[in-house]
């Protein structure tokens, strides 16, 4: 096994990614002054939405991570969110399956407080599945309830949620409570979860714009294994470090073929250090990225079809209205069809012969599209790489708590913005992960 010496001298430490794995690993110029001790750090509270089980297995990866650091937090909630797909909590349930089988061995070999396992069951919810109708809010569900319910708890402490895929749950609960939203701290992988959550988003950013937000939209694609970036740990690792040690281990080879995707994971890793690395400065470099602060989010109304000549920002909503026969507002049942790049989203009657549908492209480029349904129309956009980009009058105003990836091209990989302050921790990660599998 490579490197396996270097991992066998590093410290047993009482918090993952501590000074002395920090001083280890810590790529060439970006140390911070003086590697010492830290006082120790409140455990922070952390409550995963996830759309695992769906048809993106790197869930199961990210997962397999949480539970093998589930030590460090406390964990309040694992919720299904799929926005597309047969995920459930069942899929979570499974993953908690396996890491009962690692869980005597681990605990032995680190003497460290991981969570009971039925007790990682019972905070294990049902979420919403599917996307939000038009108005960004549905029925409650059990994961939803659950969030308001950890949210109203009495403790002087924030809940940080950390969302891998559509928005659904986060925004009923915000809806069925909005008192709950000074207590929320969301670290939201964004990107693709924002085309399918738009809906969703726009009930967000419009009815809570000071929510504590990170919207990282390109920046967790620094920690997915790229065959043309330098990576100390690269296609091999399952082959070379998790292969045969314990069951999530074993699992791993499932997803991808073992190559490591992980894109939820920069949310956590996010959380991984508070001793360090403080979780409430999104601004400051953490495991999972460096924020800087947004003052509006990127949106464009347009009442007719698109030309190649109408440019929006990557990443902004998109409202088209279009007009049809007059016909009685309904934001529950969808009245026409949007298919953009092979994929469709509903759009909705809005009352007087006004019809409206939203998209959110993940990417810049040209984008045609179709409308067919109670109304019908086709056209083509150009997606832009600027992300917000400069303020625009359709735009929503969003607070001072509000954060997305930096937009210096120093820190691009590719057209990827701020991906380097992800990328750049990504093999001290993987090599204490290994470190961690090792003792399987």
């Amino acid at each position: 096994m490579k490197n396996l010496n270097e991992m066998k001298n590093l410290n047993e430490m009482k918090n993952l990614f501590a000074t002395t794995l920090l001083c280890t690993f810590l790529p060439v110029g970006i140390l911070f002054s003086g590697c010492r001790q830290a006082a120790e750090p409140q455990r922070p509270r952390v409550l995963v939405s996830t759309d695992i089980g769906g048809t993106d297995p790197d869930d199961n990866q990210s997962m397999a991570h949480l539970l093998m650091y589930s030590d460090r937090f406390d964990l309040e909630g694992l919720v299904s969110s799929p926005s597309y797909g047969p995920g459930s909590k069942g899929e979570i349930l499974r993953m908690i399956d396996l890491w009962e089988q690692d869980l005597p061995t681990l605990q032995m070999a680190t003497g460290n407080d991981y969570p009971p396992v039925e007790y990682l069951r019972s905070i294990t919810k049902e979420g919403h599945r599917g996307l939000a109708p038009f108005d960004g809010f549905d029925q409650p569900t059990e994961g939803s309830q659950w969030i308001v319910q950890c949210a109203r708890r009495d403790d002087p402490r924030p809940l940080y949620v950390l969302v891998w895929g559509g928005l659904e749950d986060v925004g009923q609960a915000l809806h069925d409570a909005p008192d709950i939203a000074p207590k929320l701290r969301i670290y939201w992988i964004g990107g693709p979860n924002k085309k399918w959550s738009a809906d969703c988003y726009a009930y967000i950013v419009s009815h809570f714009p000071g929510l504590w937000m990170i919207e990282n939209n390109d920046a967790y694609r620094g920690f997915i294994h790229a065959d043309w970036r330098e990576e100390q740990y690269g296609s091999d690792y399952w082959e070379e470090y998790l292969k045969g040690h314990g069951a999530l281990g074993d699992d791993f080879q499932n997803y991808y073929q073992g190559i490591v995707k992980m894109g939820d994971t920069p949310s956590l890793l996010y959380m991984m250090n508070p001793g360090e690395m403080d979780p409430a400065d999104p601004e400051a470099e953490h495991w999972g990225g460096r924020f800087e602060r947004m003052s509006h989010s990127a949106r464009r109304i347009f009442d007719r079809p698109l030309t190649l000549r109408d440019t929006v920002p990557v990443f902004s909503v998109i409202e088209m209205h279009l007009k049809g026969p007059d016909a009685p507002a309904d934001h529950l049942h969808p009245a026409f069809t949007l298919r953009c790049l092979g994929q469709d989203w509903s759009g909705y009657s809005l009352g007087g012969g006004d019809y409206c549908v939203r998209y959110a492209p993940k990417a810049p480029g040209r984008v045609p599209y179709t409308i067919d349904g109670a109304v019908e129309s086709a056209g083509e956009f150009t997606v832009e790489n600027v992300w917000p980009g400069e303020a625009h009058p359709d735009d929503w105003p969003v607070g001072a708590t509000w954060w997305t990836d930096v937009d210096d091209p120093e820190e691009f990989e590719g057209q990827v913005r701020g991906a380097k302050t992800v990328s750049r921790w990504r093999d001290t990660v993987l090599a204490d992960w290994a470190r961690l599998f090792g003792l399987l």
